[in-house]
């Protein structure tokens, strides 16, 4: 699902059902910060 967007990352990162689910962790986290700055 996110392959495209990891592989920007470096040489086929993100392709490992691992590394997927570490750049789900990331847009998660990113979504908290995004949605903590609309909340203030």
């Amino acid at each position: 699902m996110g392959a495209p967007v990891a592989d920007g990352y470096g040489c086929g990162y993100g392709y490992g059902s691992g590394s997927g689910f570490a750049l789900l962790i990331v847009l998660f986290i990113l979504l908290i910060i995004i949605g903590a700055t609309f909340w203030y």
